[in-house]
């Protein structure tokens, strides 16, 4: 029999942190995505997540990190192959050092995948076959030019076992709320 606490557990809601990104960048990673993503597993939008797992209690310390005045600059630079598929590479030293903020914040009870390195990338397809993936990695380093980009927030969505629900908004600089 399971115990309380273990119980509480697998029916707490699972939370997601991404950066929000700026309207543009959005529209053509998520223009990437589509194109590119199996159409019947593509269930969400483009996104840059930050951290795939955080219970109610590490979400509710996110409000103690003082998030940047203003919008955190990004460099899509570059196209990472993933093995069964694709992901546009995003290089940000000003990102890199809120989410290590927000790590630290969270506290201890990180999943593995969220307390291993920190690789930021949007993904542009997975789950297809490997040659698939190959193939598209090809043609689209060919193709490739770095982009400019922002963060404009922070974003906590809820896990709901494929789609998610966006629970709150954490805006950078003069857009946040008091």
């Amino acid at each position: 029999m399971a115990s309380r606490a273990s119980r509480r557990a697998m029916t707490e809601p699972v939370f997601i942190l991404t950066a929000e990104l700026d309207t543009g960048s959005l529209a053509w990673l998520d223009g990437l995505r589509r194109a590119h993503f199996p159409p019947e597993r593509n269930v969400l939008s483009a996104h840059l997540t930050m951290f795939h797992r955080l219970s109610p209690q590490q979400v509710s310390r996110l409000h103690t990190v003082p998030l940047p005045a203003e919008p955190i600059p990004l460099q899509f630079d570059h196209v990472m192959f993933l093995g069964f598929g694709n992901a546009i590479g995003v290089t940000s030293p000003e990102l890199e050092r809120l989410r290590a903020d927000v790590k630290a914040a969270i506290g201890d009870g990180l999943s593995r995948q969220d307390d291993q390195r920190w690789t930021p990338h949007v993904t542009i397809q997975n789950k297809t076959t490997a040659d698939n993936a190959r193939e598209l990695h090809a043609e689209m380093t060919r193709a490739f030019q770095m982009r400019a980009g922002s963060v404009q927030g922070l974003e906590i969505f809820e896990y709901l076992g494929g789609p998610w629900r966006l629970a709150q908004s954490l805006p950078l600089g003069k857009a946040r709320r008091a």
